[in-house]
Formats: C-alpha cells, structure tokens, sequence
C-alpha cells in the first residue's frame, strides 16, 4: 500500500497530496477527476462549521483546496488538508466539523455528478442551509 493512502474499515479512503507544489483548485479538480468522479461544487465553510449527520447516495468525494477539516464516522474522525482527496462510499453516515477557526474550501463531487443526500438530522449545514443563512 501507498504510504499516502489510508482505507478503512467502512470503506472510505484518503488519499494524501502527493506533489511538493501546493494544491490549487485546478489541480485538486483534476485530481478528483482521474478517479472518475465528475466534480460538481467548490464550497467554502466558515471556521468552526459543523454539518449534521448525513449520508451521499451514491459514492462522494472531496478534494480539500485550503484549510483542514473532520469528517467524523461512526467509528472514527478522518482529518484533511489542503490536497487531499477523501472517497466515501455510498450510504456511509458521517458528520463535518471544522475544530478551528479557519475557512475550509474543498471541491465535491459524486460518479454521476448530481448530488444525492439522505439526511439523518436536521439537514444544518448543508449546501441549502447554508444558502438559507446567507440570504436571511
């Protein structure tokens, strides 16, 4: 196994910044893109967000463009920083957290380029919620 890349039980897969140059947006989208996925959203989250417990119904990735952030699974916080590429299978619960007081921006995306989420909360968080936010 590549020291670089992680798998774990449940599946999910991290996949360390491999290159000495920093991530930019172009690069981390062409990364995302040589796995298959077609990218569909580069989202930025303020510092110390937090996104309510949901699952992707169909494979996800994330490609982390500036900051750190947590994904947390049921048995376990999975971290990434700028570079790294995060595949979540389909249907793996997990909730987002930013323990910090950074912005975070990453690049999502999905094999058919639609976004597909199963809420398993309140939903706070989420691409619409945040949307809700910003227009109130």
């Amino acid at each position: 196994m590549d020291a670089r890349t992680a798998t774990y039980p449940n599946g999910v897969k991290l996949i360390k910044w491999p290159h000495k140059e920093p991530p930019s947006a172009e690069s981390v989208a062409e990364a995302m893109r040589s796995y298959g996925y077609k990218v569909y959203d580069l989202q930025t989250v303020p510092a110390w967000f937090e996104r309510s417990r949901h699952a992707h119904d169909e494979p996800e990735i994330r490609g982390a463009v500036d900051g750190v952030i947590t994904f947390h699974f049921d048995e376990y916080p999975v971290t990434i920083e700028a570079g790294d590429i995060l595949l979540i299978p389909g249907r793996v619960a997990h909730e987002v957290i930013a323990h910090n007081g950074r912005t975070f921006s990453a690049y999502k995306g999905s094999l058919s380029g639609e976004r597909k989420v199963t809420e398993h909360a309140d939903g706070s968080g989420s691409v619409e919620d945040l949307a809700r936010k910003a227009h109130a």
